[in-house]
């Protein structure tokens, strides 16, 4: 009896332990991550003033604060914002080594295209948000302006919706890529996503209203690019499932 508990107990250990092997990956390139974040954000919080004036040059009047550690604290997200762009591609390439394994071998060699190109799709996401969006909405809102209501925003809660838009579409606009890849190892295919659209429609929907402020303008803003990379992900899938049936049948 000793003997068949051992066994199993080993057997238990063999299917556990690549397990472990991927949470002890995943931790330490998280590490990775947030040292690259850490560092990027300490050399942004020395030209954090230039980034400040960066972000807050769409809107057209003077910000203020109405704490004393509040514009510190802005100038700390500000530089952990640029931190993070900053070091987009050492979060991507640990992110894409963490899953290289699953990958087949002459797809593992396109890595560092991959991470140039969810670099490259993250920042015009970002400046799509900061050029087209957030000039939007700030001549929207701006627009209700009168003798008796004067906009007196906090510059907290400005570079929060700044940053928090660019953060979104940043991600948004990934959205293709990471359809490419899901439809390249065969998890994903343009059937299910095309079958899918009308749930699609409504998780967009879902997602704009949670992630954007509580007015329509914002949320169509969001919406309407959403629903155009989700089209524009239904093709990058099927040329994808193509090359897969190409490369399992050479």
């Amino acid at each position: 009896m000793v003997t068949k508990a051992k066994r199993e107990r080993k057997v238990r250990d063999e299917k556990r332990m690549p397990f472990l092997d991927h949470l002890e990956e995943l931790r330490w390139r998280l590490i990775k991550c947030l040292v690259a974040v850490a560092v990027a954000s300490l050399l942004c919080y020395a030209v954090a003033g230039k980034l400040m004036s960066f972000l807050t040059r769409p809107y057209p009047k003077q910000l203020v604060f109405l704490s004393p550690a509040e514009g510190f604290m802005v100038t700390l997200k500000v530089s952990l914002f640029g931190g993070l762009v900053l070091a987009l591609p050492v979060v991507f390439y640990q992110l894409w080594q963490f899953v290289a394994p699953g990958l087949l071998e002459k797809e593992r060699r396109y890595v560092p295209v991959v991470v140039i190109v969810s670099t490259v799709s993250f920042v015009v996401g970002a400046v799509f948000a900061y050029w087209v969006m957030n000039p939007l909405a700030l001549r929207f809102f701006l627009g209700f302006e009168s003798s008796t209501l004067v906009a007196t925003i906090r510059v907290s809660e400005y570079l929060g919706f700044v940053t928090n838009m660019m953060l979104v579409f940043g991600v948004v606009f990934e959205m293709p890529l990471l359809s490419f890849f899901l439809a390249r190892i065969g998890v994903l295919t343009p059937r299910l996503l095309r079958s899918k659209r009308p749930y699609s429609v409504v998780a967009i929907l879902t997602v704009a209203a949670i992630l954007t402020p509580p007015d329509v303008l914002t949320q169509i803003l969001l919406v309407a690019p959403m629903l155009v990379l989700y089209e524009i992900s239904i093709w990058v899938a099927a040329v994808a499932a193509r090359r897969r049936q190409q490369s399992l049948a050479s």
